[in-house]
């Protein structure tokens, strides 16, 4: 384990509440994790606490800092795109709310680095819906979406948005990151299709995804309109690209 190189890749705007507590946290397991927060200029000083823990962490904790407010989708490629450039070999999505429970990271780094997965989804709707303090109106969005999501594209996977991944560099040098349009919550949504199309092994771990307990969420009904039209767009697409995967 402690040969590898493994990333986790945190967006954030204004998660002051969270932020602290949560790279802590990471960097207590027993797996080594690095972190690269990309923090779109959050005014409530989130970057500013960053900033402080990394005299504590300086080997371990990153930060890159962004104008403003540039979408989910391109914060995670500015992360994706420095993670190859560094050779990390595992590479992580999550959020920094704790909706995510950090102690899930080994389950995904297992699954990629003993179980032959080459990307593995903390999936919510793997074994039934296991979701914590939704109201049910969100809970049936979320699904019937993912559903939506395989009826359009014929992938099996089950929870197609999810933010909890892990993948082996590998594969996000085969996507072409500069090719990915979805720029929202979609974006996810496009990096699992392409992913899939590619023919790389994807697996499903059983996550509980709790709803977040301190800051302000970021979710909108403008999220599920754009995965709507932009996953038939990203299908019709699909059908004039070649897919070839990284040697």
């Amino acid at each position: 384990m402690s040969n590898t190189k493994n990333l986790v890749i945190i967006p954030t705007y204004n998660e002051k509440e969270n932020i602290e507590k949560m790279i802590t946290y990471i960097f207590s397991l027993s797996v080594p994790f690095e972190l690269l927060i990309i923090d779109d200029h959050s005014p409530d000083g989130t970057a500013d606490i960053i900033k402080k823990l990394q005299k504590e962490f300086p080997e371990k904790l990153h930060l890159i800092e962004r104008e403003g407010k540039l979408g989910l989708g391109t914060a995670y490629i500015t992360g994706f795109n420095w993670a190859i450039d560094h050779k990390y070999d595992y590479i992580f999505e999550m959020d920094a709310d704790f909706s995510h429970n950090p102690d899930d990271l080994i389950r995904l780094y297992k699954a990629c680095a003993e179980d032959g997965a080459d990307l593995a989804i903390g999936s919510r709707y793997i074994s039934g819906v296991n979701v914590v303090n939704w109201p049910m109106g969100r809970v049936l969005m979320s699904y019937f979406a993912s559903l939506y999501v395989r009826l359009i594209t014929g992938m099996k996977i089950r929870d197609t948005t999810a933010g909890f991944k892990c993948y082996k560099r590998k594969v996000l040098e085969s996507i072409k990151l500069d090719k990915i349009k979805l720029k929202g919550y979609a974006f996810q949504i496009e990096m699992k299709f392409t992913a899939w199309k590619l023919g790389f092994n994807i697996v499903e771990i059983p996550i509980i995804f709790t709803e977040r307990q301190e800051g302000v969420s970021k979710m909108s009904g403008g999220i599920f309109n754009e995965a709507v039209w932009g996953v038939i767009q990203m299908k019709i697409n699909s059908f004039f690209r070649k897919y070839n995967k990284e040697i």
